[in-house]
């Protein structure tokens, strides 16, 4: 269980906010009316009341954040030192300090005033010592404001920090930067720590959990140490430097043979004795991790020394383990001895609790609770366990049965594998004949078989009509060409020939333009260099069909782009005069149009009450309703807009008891 929950701490305001916060708790929860007509003790008691009730409230608010931040003192050595690597113990102590001091100051000032207030004998001097009581409890607050800041940085950093368990089952990572220690995190516990191919990507401790033997594990990733003196070493250092030494754990030290890291063999070994002296008493082993890159056996005999010379420190903690439980190897790329490490690691930090455990003075209150028998043998002759010759046949029985049985999956292999082979759901009906699985089962639908109104041979002569009306086509096309040639001429063929010729030829331009062109654009005159599409062609053709192409030319020459000038005039048919009258009306209705727009709006949006085609309301009733009921929907939510978090709300803008009712004599300017 965690002792140390810094995520409870409450927030710590800012002066200012602290004291708006006690000054409108006391407007609120004191008497705010007097009068001069009051009697004095009354007046005395009237604004000592206020005084008390202030002094009150800062000594609560001050006295919560004192209890509630942890004293160095009496936590942890962990947690004490890790605070003090963060944050600097003396900074700590001096912010906690002067808290302390200012409730301290309040307590005074208010003690003082009070008795002023004793002797005050007037309503106009008891309320000058209240407000000069007041203001100086908020000068002594204002004074602690920068101390009250930094409480407050040290909360939310605290708040971060991982809940570690100093009493618990540990298993400690520690080693170079970029050697695989949260990899191998990441692979034992359910964390999801930062992993990147660069040095000090983890900055902090972080906090997993493993289980082993049903037992829970807290596994702690640290930052990654350097071979450097102490004075040297930054706080990122100093946070894995505080919890090996203060916190009764199996440590890793983890190794990369490889070199990728970016640091040797000969430097990790440095660093190892370097630390080796926070590593007495603890379970410890060596992890040669990254073997998928560079395999323990192809290292330079100058590396194989090391590592043996850092198996043998590590050997001096093993308390009765064996060698290979001290250097283990590993990857944490292909899985490869990384629940080896954790095993290992996991059940030498039990052996040593057992062990520390049966040598404590409490083993003997516990000892005497138990009492384990061994039965003495009476005599020298063996007596083996007596089973029935039937169950031992019977067993046998259901070992051969098990040896024989085929599994689908066996069968599924044996006959195609997957998507070849279907398996029968049939074979285990038990029914009075085997052959019966196999029958296909009847179809019934309005209490009728619907195998009995299916014809069999169905397909057969579906296919016989299909050839006997292909036939019946083919012998008509043929009659077809016969009674053309018995009918025609030899002028007429020709003829007929031409025209299916050009007939074939239209559809294809046709369909030419539709998927190539899509409706193309008229052809500007300056891309028909070929003169192909003239008014005198056009002409030339709709004479050769038998065609008046006078109006045509026309119409064609009065939408050219050089005539600017009406040919309403110009007389012509009736189908110039319908064309005229149409281009005239358009021409008046674009100037209308443009009018309009040049002059101010004459045609205003309609009202918003007012139904317009296309809104989905039938009349204009509705549209009010679903505007009154749209406006009501949002009304609450957009007076909640204006309220915020600090203690003075304001509800309604315009309080109905000050703006409603008949006014009566006398002054109206407080409404």
């Amino acid at each position: 269980m965690v002792q140390y929950n810094f995520k409870r701490i409450t927030v710590v305001p800012n002066g200012k906010a602290f004291i708006d916060i006690i000054l409108s708790r006391t407007q609120r929860q004191t008497p705010t009316v007097v009068h001069k007509g009051y009697k004095i003790n009354r007046l005395r008691s009237f604004y000592m009341r206020k005084v008390k009730y202030t002094q009150t409230n800062f000594h609560e608010k001050l006295s919560a954040i004192i209890d509630e931040f942890p004293r160095l003192d009496q936590i942890h050595p962990f947690y004490g030192d890790l605070l003090h690597v963060l944050y600097n113990k003396d900074h700590y102590k001096l912010a906690l300090g002067q808290v302390n001091t200012a409730r301290n100051l309040i307590s005074k000032i208010a003690k003082d005033y009070v008795k002023l207030l004793k002797y005050g004998d007037s309503l106009y001097r008891c309320k000058c010592l209240k407000v000069a009581a007041l203001g100086r409890m908020c000068t002594v607050v204002k004074r602690i404001t920068p101390s009250l800041a930094y409480l407050e940085q040290i909360r939310q950093h605290m708040a971060r920090l991982p809940s570690i368990d100093p009493n618990t089952r540990t298993v400690l990572i520690c080693g170079y930067p970029n050697v695989g220690k949260s990899s191998f995190m990441n692979k034992i516990t359910r964390a999801d720590v930062d992993v990147q191919p660069y040095a000090f990507t983890t900055k902090s401790l972080f906090v997993g959990h493993t289980d082993y033997k049903y037992l829970r594990y807290q596994v702690i990733d640290t930052p990654g140490i350097l071979d450097r003196p102490f004075e040297d070493r930054n706080i990122i250092e100093m946070c894995s430097i505080t919890a090996l030494a203060h916190l009764r754990a199996a440590v890793l030290f983890f190794l990369d043979i490889s070199g990728s890291c970016g640091y040797t063999i000969a430097q990790q070994a440095a660093l190892f004795h370097s630390i080796k002296s926070l590593f007495m008493n603890k379970p410890l082993v060596i992890v040669c991790n990254k073997t998928d890159l560079m395999p323990m056996e192809n290292i330079s005999e100058e590396d194989r020394n090391l590592v043996e010379e850092m198996k043998a420190e590590a050997m001096k903690t093993a308390m009765g383990a064996s060698e290979e439980a001290v250097l283990l190897k590993m990857s944490t790329l292909t899985d490869e001895g990384v629940m080896s490490v954790k095993n290992a690691a996991c059940e030498r930090l039990l052996d040593q609790r057992v062990e520390a455990k049966m040598k404590s003075k409490k083993i003997n209150d516990h000892l005497n609770r138990f009492h384990v028998a061994l039965p003495k043998p009476r005599d020298n002759i063996e007596r083996l366990p007596c089973i029935p010759q039937v169950v031992l046949e019977a067993r046998a029985k259901e070992a051969a049965e098990m040896e024989k049985r085929k599994t689908e999956k066996d069968l599924e292999e044996e006959n195609g594998g997957a998507g070849v082979y279907s398996a029968s759901l049939r074979k285990h009906y038990i029914l009075k004949h085997e052959e019966w699985k196999d029958d296909i089962i009847p179809e019934i639908l309005d209490g009728h078989n619907v195998a009995d109104f299916i014809d069999p041979d169905i397909l057969v002569r579906l296919e016989e009509l299909e050839r006997e009306e292909e036939q019946r086509q083919a012998e008509a096309e043929e009659e077809d060409i016969e009674m053309d040639g018995e009918e025609l001429t030899e002028e007429q063929k020709e003829q007929l020939a031409a025209i299916r010729k050009k007939k074939a030829v239209l559809i294809q331009e046709h369909r030419l333009k539709k998927t190539v062109a899509q409706n193309r654009s008229t052809v500007p005159r300056k891309f028909d260099k070929e003169r192909k599409y003239t008014t005198k062609r056009m002409g030339r053709e709709l004479s050769a069909m038998g065609m008046d192409p006078s109006s045509a030319v026309n119409r064609a020459r009065s939408k050219s782009r050089g005539r600017k000038r009406d040919r309403s005039e110009d007389g012509g048919n009736d189908a110039m005069d319908v064309d005229d009258d149409q281009q005239t009306n358009k021409k008046q209705r674009v100037r209308s149009k443009s009018r309009s727009m040049s002059i101010s709006r004459s045609q205003s949006r309609p009202p918003a009450h007012e139904a317009v085609p296309g809104d989905g309301f039938k009349d204009s009733t509705q549209k009010k309703a679903a505007i009154t009921i749209s406006h009501k929907s949002h009304k609450k939510r957009d007076k909640n807009a204006r309220r915020g978090e600090a203690d003075r709300v304001i509800p309604t803008l315009r309080p109905k008891h000050l703006f409603s009712g008949k006014r009566g004599k006398g002054k109206t300017d407080r409404r």
